[in-house]
């Protein structure tokens, strides 16, 4: 026999096991009504149709995930902003164990709400607790989040410090060529962060060419935004390189072309701009 519906005659305790427990549940013998009073258990004709107690069921289960969706969503904030990459040991422990939490009372619709939600608050009280003391304390950051270690220096490699941090040199390899580092011999220190990524800092003869080492003066263009995107026009974006909607259907209107034309406009400060057409509004 599957049970497919709970009503309890009180909301469910924190803790401890109800008393009082109706069950709607089916099987061989079509729909039927299992009631629990005080321990006592009997059998009865249920009023309500199968369809009746599979929309109900599938209704509450909606309701406890869009619940618990959005407490996961506020702890995730409550926690900062970060990518999964540059998680520290700490916040990415937090992280799983919010995902396990949340997981039981979002399929167990007999678990209250409370047991997922208790939890969670007390691993994000307990994971912005550790982020203070980490901010008070160097020591402490050292001993939860571990500390930078050089793997490069002067273009040799350090294999102790490989060893220790089951580093192959494959990995090492990969990491240099996504920073536009080819050669050993380029590199000046290359240091593993606390969160796994890898820094490198190259040697002063082999580093990019920029303006500044050739005491060239490049103007200052200001921040570039998208002010149209998929013909929708952003008063936000336009603000943020100082210009104004009116600016834009200026522009626009200059080019012969309407905003549900576009799509995709660049702006940035000094007025420069870009405009890529839809498929079709080409002349």
């Amino acid at each position: 026999m599957n049970f497919i519906f709970r009503r309890t005659s009180r909301f469910p305790p924190l803790f401890g096991r109800r008393r009082d427990i109706r069950l709607f549940c089916f099987g061989k013998g079509g729909i039927c009504e299992k009631i629990e009073l005080r321990g006592e258990k009997r059998y009865k004709k249920a009023g309500a149709g199968e369809r009746y107690c599979r929309v109900i069921a599938m209704i509450i289960s909606l309701i406890r995930t869009l619940l618990l969706y959005i407490v996961i969503v506020i702890a995730v904030r409550l926690m900062g902003k970060r990518q999964i990459s540059e998680l520290q040991t700490s916040e990415l422990v937090v992280t799983l164990l919010i995902s396990d939490i949340a997981a039981i009372p979002m399929q167990d619709t007999g678990q209250p709400l409370a047991s997922g939600f208790i939890p969670i608050g007390i691993l994000v009280a307990a994971e912005i607790i550790v982020s203070v003391f980490m901010l008070k304390s160097g020591k402490f950051r050292q001993v939860v989040c571990g500390k930078p270690i050089i793997v490069i220096d002067d273009g040799k490699i350090d294999q102790k410090e490989l060893r220790r941090l089951r580093l192959t040199t494959e990995d090492l390899f990969e990491d240099l060529r996504q920073k536009d580092v080819f050669s050993l011999q380029d590199v000046a220190y290359a240091i593993v962060e606390t969160n796994g990524k890898l820094s490198v800092i190259k040697k002063p003869g082999k580093d990019s060419v920029t303006p500044d080492l050739m005491q060239l003066t490049v103007p200052d263009k200001g921040i570039e935004t998208v002010v149209i995107s998929d013909g929708v026009i952003s008063e936000t974006s336009a603000r943020a390189c100082k210009k104004s909607v009116a600016w834009i259907e200026n522009v626009l209107h200059a080019k012969n072309l309407k905003a549900q034309d576009v799509f995709l406009m660049t702006a940035n400060t000094a007025g420069d701009y870009q405009i890529i057409k839809k498929d079709g509004k080409q002349p």
